[in-house]
This record gives C-alpha cells, structure tokens and sequence, in this order.
C-alpha cells in the first residue's frame, strides 16, 4: 500500500465524530486523539513550526522553503478531522476492494447490507481501480480524513525529496467542520499563509469555487392543552401549527427537489406537544439575493400564522451561517487554474462544481485567507456506503505535491 493509504487506513479506526448538542470547544474530546497523532507524525516527519492548540483541538505544521524559493507565496493546505454526526464513526472496519468489478459490493452479509451499483451508478467509474469500504455499519470517515492523509503523505514525499522546488507550505487540521465550526477557532495569522485550499471533496478532478450562503433557523410554535374532551374552540395544537408552516413553504425548494444551484429549506429536527413544538431548518442559497428572499420568507409564514392564530403564536430565529465564498476569490483566481492545470498534467480534465454544502474554507475565505476546495476521491459522505477510491488518494497526494512545486517557481 502507498504511505497515502496507510495513513488513511490508521486514521479511520480512530473514532472522531463531533456532536451538534455538548456544546463544548472541541465538541467531543475523542478528536484530541487523532490531533495528538497527528501532530506527533508531523515531528517525526521532520516538519517545522508545529503547533497543536490543545484548547480548541487544531494542529498547524509548517513544510520549510526550499533553497531559493523563501519569497514564493506561503500556500497552505487545510482538511479536518472530525466525522459527521449522521452516522456512526465508531469501530470502522474499512476494507480495501482490488480491481474493482463495477458491481454490486456486499458490505456485510450477515446484516444483508449491499453496496448496489443501481442506488450508486456514478461508482461505475471506478471498474478496475480499488476501492475502500466500510462493513457497512458505520461511515467510512473519507470525509475527511482522505484529505488529512493526503496532505500528511504529501509532507512527508517533499521531506524526503529535498530536490523538488518549493516555497514554504503551512498545514492545518481542524476539528468540528461538520457540526459549521471548524473556523470558530483558526487562527488565520498563525497560520500564515497568503493562499490556501481545504482538501475536502468528492471524485478526483472536481474543484469547488462557490459554495452556498447558509442560514440556521428555529422555529417555536406556542399552543394551548386543553383536555380533548372539550377543547373546541379552546385548543391551539403547536404540532399542527407547526405542520402548516412547513407546508407553507415552497414545496420543491427541498433538497429532495433541489440539485446544482438550486436552493432549499430543510427541516432538519421537529419535537414537541401540543403546548410547544420546536423546529430546526437550514435555508440554503447559492445566490446571494435569493438567499435574503428565502429567509425573508421563512418569517412571512410565521407572520401569517400569528395574524391567524395570535401574536406570539410562531417564533422564528435565522442566524447566518456562512456566506457564498465565489464573491473573496474572483481576485485569486490563480488558484483555480493552476489546479486545473496540475489536474490535468495528472490525466483528468477539471470539473468546477458548487458545493451544495460548505466548508472550512468558505469562512475562511472571509477570514482573510481565500481557500477553494479540492477533491478527496471520494463518495457517498455520511452513509455507511461511503466509500474512497486508491487510485484517486493517490493522485491527490501528488497533485499537492505538484501544487507547492508550481507555486515555489512564483
């Protein structure tokens, strides 16, 4: 195996996925773990400046300039650590399939869990190329640590080959990017670097550019119990109200209608009773315009169910999450065409995509450091069929490798 995937592999099996609801700084201390190792590899390794911020879990490493190349631009690569809440990260079993067939996968077949190429079809790209799976009862954790492991194997290959020309590189590992706090706690001037890309994406060859602006919002329905037997004309049922707000919203601004730059309203988490029900949404919108309109809806509906049933009755609160990162990097466009151009030096034509989602670099970008994002090689992200393809791991790891030489010539 390459030193990509044996890092990948030691990574997975160490369980690190955060938490929406402790409310501590890192949401979960197990991703210390992995923060420790990591930054005990990087020592090892023979990288400088390594600073592992023990209150908020964030690790930062330093790759020195080579001889001739200290006033190149400072290029710094960012994945993170943690694991989505959506699917257990505990005691990941991955698997490496050889020579991939095209077909289905048995993940587990005493639980009958079937990797299926019909619910999958986009897998078929990898026939012939070895993938990694779970046994499918837990996530895999490509998201992210592919992209820890390919920069942490990058690091190494430039420390080993002091002849490859390049300026000096800064790397950073962040916990809780799938809970929206991963930058709560970077510190961009440590950091240091004039550029940087988040190594956190899907098939090799995409890069994400834009990203969309993102609101949380919550809504409160207020009712009255009343005994059943004589509630008439006295009940106010919040689970029912809280059932007519949602169907006030456009139906197929969904994410189950919704693909490319289509926005959305998703309910996220309901619970309640008849005296209070509490609903959790996320607006999403690539546009910036849209984006203002849909949240200006999200308080219409509450509007119109107070003027029927009462001021008070529908409470909402949107707290803005991120914003569209397109807008901080027009002026730096060099960093899409020069992986665009490494890309296809590797053999894959480059494919811009919106992500319908966001990360780390998104914030950062309007934290002073503008960060598109790159590929991991992955797929199928929070699910137990996520899975990452050997190949394309690998590809990655030279692709920044061959990103730090093109900018050390700068």
């Amino acid at each position: 195996m390459s030193k990509t995937v044996d890092y990948f592999m030691q990574y997975v099996q160490m369980d690190t996925q955060s938490s929406e609801v402790t409310g501590t700084i890192p949401s979960t201390s197990k991703q210390h773990q992995l923060a420790s190792l990591l930054a005990k590899q990087l020592e090892q390794m023979g990288a400088s400046e390594i600073t592992y911020d023990r209150d908020h879990c964030y690790v930062y490493a330093s790759i020195p300039a080579s001889a001739g190349c200290e006033g190149a631009p400072v290029l710094g690569f960012i994945a993170h650590m943690d694991t989505s809440p959506a699917v257990s990260g505990e005691g990941v079993k991955p698997r490496i399939i050889t020579n991939y067939d095209g077909g289905d996968i048995v993940l587990n077949k005493d639980e009958n869990i079937v990797f299926k190429i019909a619910d999958f079809p986009e897998t078929a790209q990898y026939q012939g190329q070895d993938l990694i799976v779970t046994d499918g009862t837990t996530l895999l954790g490509a998201d992210d640590k592919a992209g820890v492991a390919e920069i942490m194997a990058a690091c190494e290959y430039l420390l080993q080959h002091p002849g490859i020309k390049h300026g000096k590189l800064r790397v950073g590992f962040t916990p809780d990017e799938e809970i929206g706090q991963g930058a709560d706690h970077f510190d961009v001037k440590l950091f240091g670097a004039d550029f940087a890309y988040t190594v956190d994406g899907g098939a090799f060859g995409e890069i994400e550019d834009e990203n969309f602006n993102a609101a949380a919002a919550t809504l409160q329905v207020y009712g009255r119990s009343v005994h059943p037997g004589s509630a008439k004309g006295k009940m106010i049922n919040s689970m029912l109200i809280a059932f007519e707000f949602q169907n006030l919203l456009p139906v197929f601004q969904n994410p189950m209608y919704t693909e490319m730059y289509e926005g959305f309203f998703h309910l996220c988490n309901i619970n309640g009773d008849v005296e209070k029900t509490t609903a959790e949404y996320i607006i999403r919108d690539h546009d910036r315009d849209l984006f203002e309109q849909k949240k200006a809806v999200f308080g219409a509906c509450a509007d119109f169910l107070n003027q029927k049933y009462g001021a008070g009755t529908a409470v909402v609160e949107i707290k803005d999450s991120y914003y569209n990162m397109k807008e901080v990097l027009r002026p730096h466009m060099h960093l899409i065409d020069n992986a665009s151009d490494v890309m296809r030096e590797l053999g894959t034509e480059p494919h811009l995509s919106p992500i319908r989602g966001g990360t780390d670099g998104a914030r950062l970008s309007y934290m002073g450091l503008p960060c598109p994002n790159l590929c991991t090689g992955g797929g199928n992200f929070h699910s137990r069929y996520e899975y990452v393809c050997v190949q394309s791991m690998e590809k990655m790891t030279q692709l920044i490798v061959m990103l730090a030489e093109k900018y050390g010539i700068k």
